[in-house]
């Protein structure tokens, strides 16, 4: 039976095979190779993807993922989508669920939006009520160093705080747009903004959004 995360990792595969290894993404610095390289390393390396949260570890995890950037792109996409070695952890449907459905489909639209003919994908409304629960536990870290106070809003009222403070801004939208607005693509959300002119700037601008 197929998951979420299964779906997306395909999704993003794909994507990263049809724009090819020098196109642009939404990580600052990144081409799709980068990203592609981010993804396997993160699945594959764990001793080097500590790095992701320990500084310490910062510059042995860049050191790895550009010698993983410098292997053929081709071999790159085949290890996204085969998926992570039997004694990964990442290889239990339960933890590849929890740890990437989010993950890849934050990755898979890093890709899509940085594209200038990129089109919006639907979201079904099962994977966007998913995308939404994961934002409503994630949403005080993800927000914890925004410049200002942050409400996320779906269309429907529902709301998560992501940081206490004044000004406060709300952000309405979808699931989807939210999420990607949280984690820091904030010019490539399609979300609503509501509050000081002042405060929406900054949080606009913010870097420090997202983890």
């Amino acid at each position: 039976m197929s998951t979420h995360a299964r779906r997306e990792r395909l999704l993003l595969a794909d994507l990263l095979e049809s724009v090819g290894p020098g196109a642009p993404t939404l990580c600052e610095g990144w081409t799709a190779r980068d990203l592609a390289a981010h993804v396997v390393v993160r699945e594959r390396r764990g001793d080097a993807a500590a790095g992701l949260v320990i500084p310490q570890l910062a510059a042995r995890l860049e050191r790895i993922q550009q010698e993983f950037a410098e292997r053929p792109y081709e071999e790159l996409i085949r290890l996204i989508r085969t998926g992570p070695p039997k004694l990964s952890p990442f290889a239990l449907k339960q933890i590849d669920e929890a740890a990437n459905s989010v993950e890849f489909f934050v990755h898979t639209e890093d890709v899509r939006r940085a594209q200038p003919d990129w089109t919006a994908r639907e979201i079904d409304p099962v994977f966007s009520d998913l995308l939404w629960k994961r934002l409503e536990k994630a949403a005080r870290v993800l927000g914890r160093k925004a410049p200002v106070g942050l409400v996320l809003r779906r269309p429907d009222g529902q709301t998560a705080v992501a940081h206490r403070g004044t000004p406060v801004v709300t952000a309405t939208g979808e699931p989807a747009e939210l999420t990607l607005f949280a984690f820091g693509r904030q010019s490539a959300a399609r979300v609503e903004l509501d509050g000081e002119q002042e405060a929406i700037g900054k949080l606009e601008t913010a870097k420090q959004l997202g983890i």
